[in-house]
């Protein structure tokens, strides 16, 4: 069988140079077939093995060649590298921030709310009840504050742009699901070019944040659903999808899609995802499915 292994290290302090490419390459046992999907950023070798159970072995031997620098390695056959559906999650995925515990800055309460948010993430609390506690917090809010965090503390995370871009421009429908709130998804979901958005809506009355949440929460299982109904709705076979995430809420389409990939992510689900990103950019889910750096769609 043919297999891949993709290094891939951040854009800003390139770190897949061709000595390390070597190391590895030696360490599959092949000596030619490289390619350089991007100097010094990315590079794919192909090697044979006899059968799947072959990956995890491979992995391990290149993880061990490179140490401790700061390179990403996915391993994979080299069949149905390319997806046709991209789902993702927005808080520290797609941005870099967790949008309630920005709102809850404007009220002196992001401490207080981000440690909920940080358990409910690992996965040591359920989602559901600790999202009606945190919006509870933030009863009276005025709704133009959602506003001023949009335009003054939401980040785009490097890469997500290009991500989307370059798979729709290859034929890919991308959407982003969330279990924050609509007020921002859709937002974001314009800025960086999805074709949908699915989240929760905040309940708001005379300009305030009434400090409920439309019922029933969307959570784990609904962007596991959201998946599934994308795949029906467009024909596609699970093996053509991606997904990614970083908490424990993203889990049940992590390990639904065909490509789940763990985004600089919690513990739990970086163990359960096929692949972890832990040191590129958004733009390492593109070299993941064999893009190299001129096949981007930079606008």
């Amino acid at each position: 069988m043919s297999f891949v292994a993709t290094l891939v290290s951040t854009p800003t302090a390139p770190a897949v140079d061709q000595d390390l490419v070597r190391r590895a390459s030696k360490a599959l046992g092949q000596t030619t077939a490289e390619t350089v999907l991007s100097p010094g950023v990315a590079a794919d070798i192909h090697f044979e093995a006899a059968d799947a159970t072959a990956i995890a072995a491979a992995e391990s031997r290149i993880r061990t060649v490179i140490g401790a620098a700061p390179v990403d390695v996915f391993v994979q056959p080299e069949t149905d590298r390319r997806k046709r559906l991209l789902i993702a999650d927005m808080d520290s995925t797609m941005i870099r921030q967790e949008c309630i515990d920005e709102l809850a800055a404007e009220l002196g309460l992001k401490k207080k709310i981000s440690g909920i948010t940080e358990r409910a993430m690992r996965g040591e609390i359920d989602f559901e009840p600790a999202l009606r506690e945190r919006v509870g917090l933030l009863a009276g809010l005025s709704v133009s504050a959602i506003d001023t965090v949009l335009s003054n503390r939401i980040v785009l995370m490097p890469g997500g742009r290009t991500l989307v871009q370059t798979m729709k421009a290859n034929g890919a429908y991308c959407a982003l699901v969330s279990g924050g709130f609509t007020h921002f998804t859709r937002s974001v979901a314009a800025m960086i070019g999805f074709d949908e958005n699915q989240a929760n809506t905040l309940l708001e009355e005379n300009g305030k944040l009434t400090g409920k949440v439309a019922e029933p929460i969307l959570g784990r299982d609904a962007k596991r659903e959201r998946l599934e109904e994308l795949v029906a709705d467009k024909s596609i076979e699970f093996s053509e999808t991606l997904a990614v995430g970083d908490g424990a809420n993203d889990l049940a389409m992590i390990e639904r899609a065909g490509a789940g990939v763990a985004y600089r992510a919690k513990p739990a689900v970086a163990e359960a995802a096929d692949f972890r990103v832990d040191h590129g950019d958004l733009t390492a889910l593109l070299y993941l499915q064999g893009y190299a750096e001129k096949d981007f769609v930079l606008s």
